[in-house]
C-alpha cells in the first residue's frame, strides 16, 4: 500500500486558500443599495402583487430580476436567505428578500408563482453598483 502524500495535500490546500475570494453578506449588499439610494424593498400584498416602500404596485410584467444573491447560514438553516435585485419599467432598482426552504416568509404558492413570472436578465455586480 502506497503511503499518503501529505505534502501534496498541503500544497494544494495552500494554493486554493491563497486565491482571493470576494465574500458578500446580506448586510453588505443592503448597505451598498442604501448608499446608492436604491434601498427600495418590495413586499407581497394581500392581492398577489408586489408593493414598494413608496406605495407603487407591481405585477410580474413590470419587473425584471437583474441579480440574485443566495446566503447560507453556517450553523442555522433558518439563516438561509435569498436577495433578488430588480428593476422596473422606469429602470428604478428595488429588491426582495426571502428566506428559503421551510423558513420562507411567505405562505402558499402566491409568492413563488409571482417570482416565476418575472423576467430575468443577469447583470454584473459592478454594473449594478457603479
Amino acid at each position: 500500500m502506497k503511503p499518503f502524500d501529505a505534502t501534496f495535500v498541503l500544497t494544494e490546500t495552500t494554493t486554493i486558500m491563497e486565491q482571493p475570494v470576494e465574500m458578500n453578506t446580506l448586510s453588505q449588499i443592503l448597505e451598498k443599495l442604501r448608499l446608492k439610494g436604491k434601498d427600495n424593498e418590495l413586499k407581497m400584498t394581500d392581492h398577489g402583487k408586489m408593493q414598494s416602500d413608496n406605495g407603487k404596485i407591481y405585477t410580474p410584467e413590470d419587473l425584471t430580476i437583474v441579480k440574485t444573491y443566495r446566503f447560507e447560514g453556517m450553523s442555522d438553516p433558518g439563516d438561509n436567505s435569498v436577495l433578488y435585485i430588480l428593476v422596473d419599467q422606469d429602470n428604478e432598482m428595488s429588491y426582495i428578500i426571502d428566506a428559503y426552504g421551510l423558513y420562507s416568509d411567505h405562505d402558499g404558492p402566491a409568492f413563488d408563482d409571482f417570482l416565476k413570472k418575472i423576467n430575468t436578465a443577469d447583470r454584473d455586480e459592478q454594473e449594478l453598483f457603479s
